[in-house]
């Protein structure tokens, strides 16, 4: 997965893709909330229908028994309305939030899986965002929004059926609008869409920046840089801004049209009505049942262009999770397929070259051998190359020719999580979580009993600082753990390695946080680190690395010389320049 790009053409989830992937698996639920959603409905056609009754027959008779029977059944009917509300809200915006939190962990559990080339060039806040924020909109396809708008759409024909059996001409007369309305509503929605999917670009790319400000705060204040994050924080909310008004104006149009288009149409219904009355055409009770189911029609229409807005969102989030969810992750590689239960540590590079960007290699043909147990230095300067070879060897990263192997097995093809078992890392900036001490330094073997803890603890000299501490090793050490010194955050990180005992260890310039004293407690522990383990050393203090089996002075992507500390320095070469220049510093 070197080059391979991880990204495939972007989706645009249809209708009937949600419905086949979302509502279909949990047709019960949805189907449970149909049938209430019609009863709800049904009821709520009672009032309309018996007020022809009422005034028709029993105003006019003084009919009292049939009065309390009306009154009776208009009652039974609100009660079912009530109930059927409540149980349609329970049981399906509860499944919907639950269907929210299993999509969040499905992103959150496939972004996890991608490659690091990825988060690379992905800013850590718009994943937030992504994972956080736009799996919500799918609420209103499990939840009462579509529910709802299949209730509208069944309350809407009943009603028209019973407006036509009390005046087709008059039911004409709506019907006319109401399509001019469908037309307009249909326009919208195709152009709202896009929007709501730009509005996620852009929620990510401003919560991104915002995540980096936050974490960056000690360089922003350092130099009075406020003024610029402030402007920069206001433009991307400027663009979000911008981004809401567009779509707030496509659905205030569709307000305003149903208002008018409507309103005229209830307008032209009181003339209508009112001529019919008085030529007598009409009853009184046939006007109030048919004005009242013309709102029962109304209403759901109406209140379907709210929801159609709605599910134009949640599809237009789904597309940019179904992006995500399409990409290729580590483990989908199918020519991985070695199992590795135990490893002996013989790592090798067979002529590797590798690039992050084509036709711009930073490894030229690399090759070397790390037999079990040995120690593996690489030194040179910045951009050479060093860490690219790190990481190839911990499989962040893959060769684009040549092979690397452990074992004498093609690492391009060994399953990743057999082989990563056996690893630890020490990085340079090594990666601390919020919480304990006690925590981080488990974070490897959560389940590691208590000597194991205390044994890697006293290893990385750990307990050398902790002891001060009133809390001990359970002392909170803050976001990245701030509160802690750089020497004492990166004895925390190799106590955490020497708890996860690897076969192979990548030491990422492990020392070069450290003051002098802090250095010779942690030399002695990282020689209890890597004893009996084949560990691969990246350092620009060449004094850490005297005691190496081989070292590879790396250049511009090529090993320029390898040997041990005293053939190097014999030679007088580049590793003699390096060695005797850091000497007189």
């Amino acid at each position: 997965m070197s080059k391979k790009d991880t990204k495939k053409k972007k989706p645009k989830v249809s209708m009937a893709k949600a419905f086949k992937t979302i509502i279909w698996p949990r047709r019960n639920l949805v189907f449970i909330g149909l049938i209430l959603i019609v009863l709800s409905r049904l009821a709520s056609l009672v009032l309309p229908w018996k007020s022809k009754a009422l005034i028709d027959d029993v105003i006019v008779n003084k009919d009292y028994d049939q009065l309390y029977n009306l009154l009776l059944i208009v009652g039974i009917a609100v009660i079912v309305q009530s109930v059927t509300s409540f149980l349609l809200t329970r049981i399906l915006s509860v499944q919907a939030q639950f269907l929210i939190s299993e999509l969040r962990a499905q992103v959150q559990k496939k972004v996890l899986s991608l490659p690091i080339n990825f988060f690379d060039n992905t800013k850590s806040g718009a994943l937030v965002s992504r994972i956080m924020t736009d799996v919500t909109g799918v609420r209103n396809l499990i939840g009462t929004g579509l529910v709802q708008m299949v209730g509208g759409t069944i309350t809407a024909v009943i009603s028209l059926i019973l407006l036509i059996g009390i005046s087709p001409s008059m039911t004409l007369f709506v019907l006319v609008p109401v399509v001019i309305f469908g037309f307009i509503a249909l326009k919208a929605f195709g152009y709202i869409r896009p929007i709501f999917r730009k509005r996620g670009v852009i929620n990510a790319e401003v919560t991104g920046r915002l995540t980096e400000t936050l974490a960056g705060v000690r360089v922003i204040k350092a130099f009075n840089a406020e003024p610029q994050e402030n402007k920069t924080f206001e433009k991307g909310v400027d663009r979000l801004y911008q981004n809401v008004k567009k779509s707030l104006t496509a659905t205030a149009f569709m307000t305003s049209s149903s208002t008018l288009l409507l309103g005229l149409a209830s307008t032209g219904i009181m003339g209508i009505g009112g001529y019919k009355i008085m030529e007598g055409e009409l009853t009184v009770g046939d006007f109030l049942s048919f004005t009242l189911l013309l709102g029962l029609m109304i209403a759901p229409i109406v209140q379907m262009s709210n929801i159609g807005s709605q599910l134009t969102e949640a599809l237009a989030g789904l597309d940019r999770t179904e992006e995500l969810m399409n990409m290729t992750a580590e483990i989908d590689d199918e020519e991985r397929t070695i199992e590795l239960d135990t490893i002996e540590g013989d790592i090798e590079f067979h002529d590797v070259s590798f690039a992050y960007e084509e036709g711009k290699e930073v490894l030229h043909n690399i090759s070397f051998k790390a037999p079990p147990g040995s120690v593996i230095a690489l030194v040179g300067s910045s951009g050479s190359g060093k860490s690219t070879i790190a990481g190839l060897s911990a499989t962040f990263l893959n060769p684009d020719s040549g092979m690397v192997t452990i074992d004498g097995k093609d690492l391009s093809k060994v399953n990743l999580s057999s082989y990563r078992q056996h690893l630890g890392v020490v990085l340079q900036d090594e990666f601390l979580f919020e919480g304990t001490i006690r925590d981080n330094i488990l974070f490897p073997r959560p389940n590691a009993s208590e000597e194991d803890l205390i044994n890697a603890v006293k290893a990385a000299y750990v307990n050398e600082f902790t002891d001060r501490f009133e809390d001990g090793l359970d002392t909170l050490i803050g976001e990245r753990g701030v509160k802690l010194s750089g020497g004492q955050r990166q004895r925390l990180a190799i106590a955490r390695a020497i708890l996860a005992n690897p076969r192979i260890i990548i030491l990422d310039e492990a020392t070069s946080n450290l003051d002098t004293e802090s250095e010779a407690l942690i030399q002695k522990s990282l020689t209890e680190l890597i004893k009996d383990r084949t560990t691969v050393v990246i350092a620009h203090r060449l004094s850490t690395i005297r005691k190496a089996n081989q070292i590879l002075v790396i250049e511009a992507g090529k090993i320029l010389e390898r040997g041990n500390h005293d053939e190097l320095i014999a030679t007088k070469g580049r590793y003699y320049d390096l060695y005797t220049y850091q000497a007189k510093i």
